[in-house]
């Protein structure tokens, strides 16, 4: 019998796993980090980690063991927020010096009202405020002979990929997101910035970059897609640019969160040459033009539909990944209907699903005709039985191709691997249950697939 993959249709698609190693030296002060949430905010994790490090603190796997304990938090859902409020009473029972940081700390009294013995609260990407509040409760210590930082900074993810963060905060006004509330307005990276980090992450080992940001599509949009000096030419900052130049590295580029703004059309032939990968996730949303327009989203659906057709004649091998919500106020059965039967036509490879939940501050709040949680769940499970129905004919269409795969992890009976169609955590994977034992992560290899599952495929190496 195969091994089988969890990867269950409610799986959460705004988490991303934080790996945190022991890296501290007898005596010396050390710092625990409890990282929720996006991958955005691990990558805020890995910066406030990476500048601790370099001043001389140890990184503590556990509570018991550090002098110390930072929470970056998650505020995007009250189920978030939830469980933030967790993780930080939590860590105050376990170790008692808690230092909160991340989306929900942008309401400083909310955590407090809960937990008033937090040592102190900081919002997110306020990176000095942290290492301010950090040198307050636990004084470094450094040692200028053994703390020295690696080339490539403190990673929470494995060394064979990495996030790359180009940009902060969104200018759009979604009426369920409170987003730009806590992160503010679009505000981009320049773009020899981003490249500088992409190539010394790819010279220490990263075999795949993640690109993300809030809106990955408006890149540089604040800038005036301003130009700046990269190996003796001038590059836009742009996100057709910057993912030709991220192509150049050699390393798989994967671009999450990306509108469909009209520009994205420039990127698929990027991806058809094999620069960037055939793989978009497209945070869609709906598909009916008046539940998006109580979302206050572009209420778009048919020409989004004839966009995908275009993308996809571009590039076949085109990999659409995209979540939604169901239950939006107002959301009435014909209105749900009509995202099932866009579904039909879109035929999206990867979907994650939300059931709809007020978040204090939101304006969706304010709608009237909420839809009961029975409803909500009842559409839910109809929705998800598509989306899982549509990925099973997709994978088994995939069995007899041969592809290239990328190794996550090597075990005794299997090794579990991504294709270029894959994002770590959030879709699905590649089992590899024979001859395997030699490979190691970060390899890519090719193989044959000879079996299909609702989620997952299994191959064998070519």
């Amino acid at each position: 019998m195969r091994p089988m993959s969890s990867n269950p249709p409610d799986l959460r698609p705004d988490l991303a796993r934080a790996r945190v190693t022991e890296t501290a030296r007898e005596g010396q002060p050390t710092i625990g980090m409890v990282s929720l949430g996006c991958p955005k905010a691990l990558v805020d994790s890995e910066r406030i980690l990476t500048r601790l490090r370099a001043e001389g603190y140890g990184i503590s796997p556990d509570y018991s063991g550090a002098d110390a304990v930072i929470v970056n938090t998650c505020g995007f859902l009250d189920s978030a927020k939830a469980e933030s409020l967790e993780a930080i009473g939590e860590a105050l029972a376990e170790n008692g010096k808690v230092l909160v940081t991340g989306c929900l700390g942008a309401e400083p009294e909310y955590i407090t009202g809960v937990h008033p013995k937090v040592l102190a609260v900081t919002g997110p990407h306020q990176y000095e405020q942290v290492l301010d509040a950090v040198h307050a409760a636990v004084p470094p210590d450094p040692n200028p002979f053994v703390d020295l930082m690696p080339a490539s900074g403190v990673k929470l993810t494995p060394r064979h990929y990495s996030y790359l963060k180009i940009s902060e905060g969104c200018n759009h006004k979604c009426r369920f997101c409170i987003i730009p509330d806590m992160r503010g307005r679009l505000a981009s990276r320049p773009v020899h910035a981003v490249l500088r980090e992409a190539e010394k992450l790819v010279e220490n080992g990263v075999r795949e970059l993640l690109v993300i940001s809030q809106d990955t599509s408006a890149y540089g949009v604040d800038r005036k897609h301003s130009q700046h000096p990269w190996k003796g030419r001038d590059v836009r900052s742009h996100i057709t640019d910057l993912a030709r130049e991220l192509g150049q590295f050699g390393a798989w580029v994967r671009l999450h969160y990306v509108y469909p703004y009209p520009h994205v059309r420039e990127l698929i032939p990027l991806m058809a040459e094999g620069l960037v990968l055939p793989y978009l996730d497209i945070p869609f949303q709906h598909a009916h033009p008046d539940t998006l327009k109580r979302m206050a989203r572009p209420a778009a659906a048919a020409r989004t539909l004839d966009e995908i057709a275009a993308w996809r004649a571009v590039c076949p091998d085109l990999v659409l990944r995209s979540t939604f919500i169901v239950g939006y106020p107002g959301e009435t059965e014909e209105e749900f209907d009509t995202l099932l039967e866009w579904m039909d036509e879109a035929q999206l490879d990867r979907v994650g699903c939300f059931q709809y939940e007020n978040v204090d501050g939101a304006r969706s709040n304010d709608l009237p005709d909420h839809v009961p949680a029975e409803v909500k769940q009842e559409r839910w499970e109809r929705f998800m039985e598509k989306a899982q129905a549509i990925s099973e004919a997709k994978l088994a269409a995939r069995v007899g191709q041969r592809m290239d795969v990328i190794v996550d992890l090597v075990e005794e009976d299997a090794a579990t691997c991504r294709t270029k169609a894959d994002a770590p955590e959030i879709d699905g994977n590649l089992f590899i249950d024979e001859g395997h034992r030699d490979l190691s992560p970060g390899q890519i290899v090719s193989v044959e697939v000879d079996e299909a599952g609702e989620y997952d495929l299994w191959g064998r190496l070519v």
